[in-house]
């Protein structure tokens, strides 16, 4: 939905025009899965689809929230009484910037805000995420606070984790707040210094598509949250601040000091080599060897399958068949049990993966995917 569409729809649900327009993407992550939360590294870019917020400032302590893409009518809550877990509704994304940016002592009095939003839910593409920083990015506009991209996440991830209760990094925030056009953003989570990383594959002849299996996650459901007390368990077990901690040479000495801990041992080999792996495609990327980051994305899939554990049988049927169909890497790509896979093939090969994967799921009865080009897009900005 474009800006004037979510203009003219905040006139019609509030009677004025609002005080401005605001957009921000989804995200895919390249490579670096679960390590935010591990104080390691990820590489996310920016997706053209986003979520867009028309705002306008209020004096009186009232919030007033409504999405074009959610039945129902406008939601009214009192900047005061926001409470960390007392919402589980939609409202609790945006409502929850609004107390984050309150919590750390700038001065929202609140806000009349229309939504809508072009970044498939629940595909593992961070639609929460956009969500909040568009609500965020307005609002510090909006009230001149000042704040940095970097600061806007920070927040934003605070929100999602206090006040939604899900136990999220800080990648997708950031990815939203950050990115830059036609590049990927090479992050290290413990002190979020960034480097914007050239990722045109067009120029180089080749694409990456987004395999949404239309498999629904919910991160907040008790799985995601496990596999992150495990990893701070491994942690404790080893000595160290953080999964990030522990080098990659120094793996196998690290595998053997947990001795009988199968589970936590699973969870520290993926951290490990995957933020291994985040540093190779990096490498491979900045030398110009773009096609040579195929078989990294193939080996971080193996690794989230069978060691982190959060693979599913629609993830996995479009890894293989995309790969024994001639594409040149392909993975899952977000918290897992569901969402979506990423694919980088060839640019003459996208029809013919595109229908042996459509092909491979009519046979297994699973539901039809949704198929679509990603290219890397601009963060979190004012459109109007």
């Amino acid at each position: 939905m474009g800006a004037q569409q979510v203009r003219d729809g905040f006139a019609a649900l509030y009677g004025t025009e609002p005080d401005g327009v605001w957009a921000a993407p989804g995200r895919v992550n390249l490579i670096g899965e679960h390590t935010d939360y591990n104080d390691g590294f990820v590489m996310p870019f920016a997706l053209p689809h986003t979520a867009t917020a028309a705002v306008s400032r209020r004096e009186d302590g009232v919030l007033r929230l409504h999405s074009a893409d959610i039945e129902g009518g406008v939601a009214e809550l009192r900047v005061a009484d926001l409470a960390p877990e007392s919402d589980k509704s939609w409202t609790a994304y945006p409502a929850g910037v609004v107390w984050a940016l309150r919590e750390a002592g700038h001065p929202v009095t609140g806000a009349d805000i229309h939504l809508a939003s072009t970044v498939p839910a629940g595909a593992g593409l961070s639609s929460s995420a956009a969500l909040e920083v568009v609500v965020a990015l307005a609002l510090n506009d909006l009230y001149e606070l000042g704040l940095r991209g970097w600061q806007l996440a920070r927040l934003c991830q605070r929100a999602e984790n206090v006040y939604v209760g899900a136990p999220v990094g800080i990648m997708d925030q950031t990815a939203s707040a950050c990115c830059e056009a036609g590049h990927a953003l090479f992050l290290d989570t413990r002190d979020l210094s960034q480097r914007q990383i050239p990722f045109d594959l067009a120029a180089e002849g080749m694409r990456l598509l987004v395999v949404d299996t239309q498999v629904k996650h919910s991160h907040s459901e008790g799985e995601y949250g496990k596999r992150r007390a495990g990893c701070e368990k491994g942690a404790a077990l080893l000595g160290v601040d953080a999964l990030r901690d522990v080098a990659y040479d120094d793996l196998d000495a690290a595998l053997a000091r947990l001795g009988d801990e199968e589970e936590v041992r699973r969870l520290v080999r993926h951290i490990v080599t995957e933020n291994h792996r985040v540093e190779r495609v990096v490498s491979l990327l900045s030398s110009g060897d773009t096609r040579a980051i195929g078989p990294v994305l193939v080996e971080g899939h193996a690794s989230l399958r069978d060691d982190f554990r959060i693979s599913c049988p629609e993830l996995d049927l479009v890894v293989d068949t995309a790969m024994a169909s001639g594409a040149l890497g392909a993975r899952m790509t977000g918290g897992g049990f569901g969402g979506s896979a990423i694919v980088l093939l060839e640019e003459a090969d996208v029809e013919p993966v595109t229908k042996a994967v459509e092909k491979a799921f009519a046979t297994a009865g699973f539901t039809a995917p949704r198929v679509f080009e990603a290219v890397p897009a601009a963060g979190a900005r004012r459109l109007v």
